[in-house]
Formats: C-alpha cells, sequence, structure tokens
C-alpha cells in the first residue's frame, strides 16, 4: 500500500512540475500535454491497483508488472522517437541557415571587393544608421499612427 501512495505522492509532484515548466515557457504545450497525460494514467494506476490487474489478464499477460515494464519500454520507445524526429528536423534547419548565412557574407564580400574597386570611399557607418533607416523609421511610424506633416 506504501508503494501506491508512494506513486500517487510522485505524480502530484510530477504535475506541478510539469505545471511550472508550461507556466515558465520552458516545455512547448504539446510535449507538456503528453506528459501530464502519462502522469494522470500513473495517478490513477496508483489509485487503483486493481485496474493493472485486470488489464493485465485483458491481454494476457502473466503479471500486472510485466504489463508495466512493457508499457514504460514502449513509452520510452515514443520519446526516443519523437526526439529523434525533432533533432533531424533542427538539423536540417541549422544546416539550411548555415548555408543562407554563408550566400550572404559571399554576397557582402563581392559588394565590398566591388566597392573598393571602383575608387570611391565611405565612411563606416553604423548599423541602421543609414538612408535606408531613415526610410524604415517613417515607415515605422506611419504604421504607428504618427503624422509627419501634421
Amino acid at each position: 500500500m506504501k508503494l501506491y501512495l508512494l506513486a500517487l505522492a510522485t505524480c502530484v509532484v510530477v504535475v506541478v512540475v510539469l505545471l511550472m515548466l508550461l507556466r515558465t515557457r520552458r516545455i512547448k504545450e504539446k510535449y507538456a500535454a503528453a506528459w501530464l497525460l502519462l502522469a494522470v494514467l500513473i495517478c490513477v494506476v496508483g489509485a487503483f491497483p486493481e485496474t493493472v490487474t485486470w488489464l493485465a489478464s485483458l491481454v494476457g499477460v502473466a503479471t500486472a508488472s510485466n504489463l508495466l515494464f512493457a508499457a514504460a519500454i514502449a513509452v520510452l520507445l515514443g520519446v526516443c522517437i519523437q526526439l529523434s524526429v525533432e533533432l533531424s528536423a533542427n538539423e536540417e534547419k541549422t544546416r539550411t541557415l548555415a548555408e543562407e548565412i554563408a550566400l550572404l557574407r559571399l554576397n557582402v564580400e563581392r559588394l565590398a571587393q566591388e566597392h573598393s574597386d571602383s575608387g570611391e570611399e565611405v565612411a563606416p557607418q553604423e548599423p541602421g544608421r543609414g538612408e535606408d533607416a531613415n526610410v524604415r523609421q517613417g515607415a515605422a511610424g506611419e504604421e504607428a499612427g504618427g503624422h509627419d506633416g501634421d
């Protein structure tokens, strides 16, 4: 009986931690939902241990503990597959971004080379202080409801 109470207490702690992580946006909703569902299922098993025995006999597993171990392995396998999919997607995004940065750097170097070959000398400007920045500031002022001529 003490083991079931320990399982319930652990589930309550897990739910509280998940809600705190969700509240501080350190875990995405799609992951939190899966973990919360798992924690609720464990709470049900902890509160009503007969359900595991009933499910084991329904499925044809000899003992309830074997069913729990099989379920735990299935959950861990699912988590591993999901994380592998996410990792693969992030690696692809990282590779694409690195390629785009390399192309942009190449374009900047070519423009700098063309500019230096033409003999023109331009004073370096702070980022965001050029003519384009003034145009952007004017457009932003209009979008915000500012009126220049009033």
